[in-house]
């Protein structure tokens, strides 16, 4: 048995059976990435440190993305308030 894999085990891998199954994320993912940076886009009067926004959410992925949504869609409810 094998525990340590290395970068040449990678062409070993058959990559057509494993494809089906990574692609379904990688979409989601991008998605989302995409999803964001439209809304971003969309309410960029409203929203506070956009350039920094964007960096996080191109920069970190899902991560930024879904922290952009849990945190920096917040900004929109102080503005409207305001208003």
């Amino acid at each position: 048995m094998k525990l340590h894999y290395g970068f040449e085990d990678l062409g070993q891998i058959d990559w057509a059976s494993i494809l089906p199954i990574l692609l379904p994320f990688l979409f989601v993912g991008f998605l989302l990435i995409v999803v964001a940076l439209v809304d971003l886009y969309r309410h960029r009067e409203t929203r506070e440190n956009i350039l920094m926004w964007a960096i996080i959410i191109l920069f970190f992925n899902t991560i930024g993305s879904v922290l952009y949504f849990v945190i920096g869609r917040k900004d929109v409810n102080k503005h409207a308030l305001r208003n």
